[in-house]
């Protein structure tokens, strides 16, 4: 077969992007290309076409392919709920959980499913890059694997490292990869990519001359530090990670509420990409308190990340805020705490509690999960988005908005990827910025976000071609 396995040294080292990146290269080159990853632990996700939930970065990666988005590309999908729980998602639908104890031994029907997706995909295309989780070095949980080495060694994939010189270490890292493991998964490894660099190469080049001699590891390439590209990420310890462009007068600063649980914060990317907006993350009632508009995302865990906004004060900057008259947005399940009462015996089996109260709705969390792309208006703009959820939510009150509904400043939405959508996006900020008395209009002429996301792709593969042999990783790929 076709295909290589891109892993990481670690966590948001950067190999989804990389993934991507050369799923752009490969099909640039006229190669039928797919992404694939076998396992994703991930609470950002997406709804596909055909009705299935899968991990935003494999959404992302399959536009950059140019391939339709669908569970086969990330059979297996484990959505944490807890610290010791994780959803299981089959094949775009929900199948259970997985508690701390089975994440070892209690995955045997997942590597199935997973390993069978892998085949349908290599029988309908040149070239399948598959997508590691974490680290492959963590022996701890090398039995059961199937994501990392175990997929590798199941279908003959060379394995190429990604490290992220940015934290410090690489060298130490991923020639300690190489090291730990044993010799049948070293003899998977073909090399490596320094990822994040910044400064003069120059200076790195003695270390990766003397890691290829001690491993026999390739160096595969150096990529710099890609300030621009930064979306869809699936990762907790990428969120927040916009790059603070730069505004000017009338520049709106948009909080975001960082819940433990957080759920699909790519919602925010949309905001951040939009000249003139300071996307921030925040965990400070002051920031509350300041900002032009507070975002409460979506949660996993609806009852237990209101707790938390209840413990640290930022449930009474909250309340304080709204009778202010400062704008609130709620997305999913962030929504769904703003709302009066809360029944839950599904996701927490804690029954009912009271929301916020900050808008006219209540919620009742159902067993059956609801995937779906809704379409709607506002203002007469079209507006399309996608939803995931158990919780159920009824207005008994105020205006509607987007399947929502809005009070005063104050607005909530089952929707997400509502904001992708640029005539609404900044038509809806554009009223914003009147309520806050800014001077901020949206910029003329700029790239839409759909737009954008397609220019960072081709950024993302120009800097693969100037900057990695992309013609030997296809090689690899195919010998």
């Amino acid at each position: 077969m076709a295909g290589l396995l891109v892993a990481g040294t670690s966590s948001d080292a950067g190999k989804s992007l990389i993934v991507a990146g050369l799923c752009r290269a490969f099909a640039r080159r006229g190669v039928r290309v797919a992404p694939f990853k076998a396992q994703n632990m991930s609470n950002n996700s997406m709804v596909c076409p055909d009705g299935s939930e899968i991990g935003r970065a494999q959404y992302l990666q399959a536009l950059a392919a140019g391939v339709q988005p669908s569970a086969v590309l990330n059979p297996v999908l484990l959505k944490p709920g807890t610290d010791r729980r994780a959803f299981i998602v089959l094949r775009g639908q929900p199948a259970g959980t997985l508690e701390a104890g089975e994440y070892v031994g209690g995955r045997t029907h997942l590597a199935q499913a997973a390993f069978d997706a892998f085949r349908e995909l290599e029988s309908s295309y040149d070239v399948v890059v598959a997508e590691g989780a974490g680290s492959p070095a963590e022996i701890n949980m090398r039995v059961g694997d199937y994501v990392n080495f175990g997929l590798a060694r199941q279908f003959g994939l060379p394995v190429v490292l990604v490290g992220d010189i940015d934290r410090g270490g690489v060298l130490a890292s991923i020639y300690g990869h190489w090291a730990i493991v044993d010799d049948a998964d070293r003899a998977t490894l073909a090399g490596y990519l320094i990822n994040k660099f910044r400064g003069d190469q120059s200076v790195l080049g003695p270390g990766l001359a003397e890691l290829t001699a001690r491993s026999g590891l390739r160096c595969f390439g150096v990529m710099p530090w890609l300030d621009q590209v930064w979306l869809d990420s699936e990762d907790a310890l990428a969120f927040a990670k916009w790059p603070r462009l730069p505004g000017r007068a009338g520049t709106l600063r948009v909080a975001a509420i960082r819940f433990p649980r957080i759920s699909n914060a790519t919602d925010l990317d949309a905001l951040a990409a939009e000249p003139g907006l300071d996307v921030f993350a925040t965990a400070s009632p002051s920031d509350v308190t300041g900002a032009d508009l507070v975002v409460l995302p979506g949660s996993r865990s609806t009852l237990a990340d209101l707790d938390w906004l209840r413990r640290l004060g930022l449930a009474d900057a909250l309340a304080a805020r709204a009778a202010a008259g400062g704008p609130i947005l709620g997305i999913c399940g962030g929504y769904q705490m703003l709302t009066e009462l809360i029944d839950d015996p599904i996701e927490s089996t804690r029954g009912v509690e009271p929301g916020l109260g900050l808008l006219p709705a209540r919620v009742r969390f159902s067993a059956e999960k609801i995937l779906g792309e809704p379409s709607g208006s506002w203002r007469g703009h079209r507006v399309v988005g996608y939803e995931i959820h158990h919780g159920v939510v009824e207005p008994t009150g105020g205006e509607p908005f987007l399947d929502g509904v809005r009070t005063g400043n104050t607005w909530g939405t089952i929707w997400h990827g509502a904001f992708e959508n640029d005539g609404f996006r900044r038509a809806w900020l554009s009223e914003l910025a009147a309520t806050v008395g800014s001077t901020w209009r949206p910029a003329e002429g700029g790239p839409g976000f759909a737009e954008r996301r397609t220019l960072m792709l081709d950024e993302l593969a120009d800097a693969l071609e100037a900057h990695a042999d992309v013609d030997a990783l296809l090689d690899l790929a195919t010998n």
